[in-house]
């Protein structure tokens, strides 16, 4: 394990008592845009959801890595194991010894507890990292992903960036 963001390995499994955090792959794409097309899902993040081509040429850029050898970006789709279905996505973005994430689960698997065991289990493979914080920005309003942050043990903070609130935990 190297103890910089010159990390080039790519984002390895994860699994959860019902999930399996998968390496994005560009084959997701597809199902992925499924997933993610309720337009809901952009009330708090902006946007529209993107079509197939779109979120394909997306995934592409997401697979080769960030352009900035200072920054490892790190991208999973969210498996359900007993619907044998993606449901969402986690990521984090690694800069020096911080992580920033964030996720996303398509409507019909919100309230089950899906985004709340994927991100535990991303906060909990990034301890096992050489990362000292963990950030999240959330929207001030969007309650769901406050509960989410609180339960991977993450805490708002007072600063703001872009209107969202940063929340952090400290790993180190």
């Amino acid at each position: 394990m190297t103890d910089d963001s010159t990390d080039t390995r790519p984002a390895p499994a994860i699994s959860t008592a019902r999930l399996d955090l998968l390496p994005l792959r560009v084959e997701h794409a597809a199902e992925m845009a499924e997933v993610l097309a309720d337009p809901a899902l952009h009330a708090f993040i902006g946007g529209t959801p993107l079509s197939p081509e779109e979120l394909l040429a997306r995934y592409r850029r997401l697979a080769a890595g960030s352009p900035d050898p200072a920054e490892r970006w790190l991208n999973w789709v969210i498996f359900v194991r007993a619907e044998n279905r993606l449901a969402g996505t986690v990521q984090a973005t690694i800069t020096g010894h911080t992580a920033e994430i964030a996720w996303v689960v398509g409507t019909p698997w919100q309230g089950r507890g899906i985004a709340r065991e994927a991100a535990r289990a991303l906060v909990d493979w990034l301890s096992t990292q050489p990362v000292h914080t963990v950030v999240a920005h959330i929207h001030p309003d969007h309650h769901a992903s406050a509960a989410v942050a609180a339960s991977a043990g993450l805490t708002a903070t007072d600063e703001r960036h872009d209107g969202e609130v940063r929340w952090q935990r400290p790993l180190q």
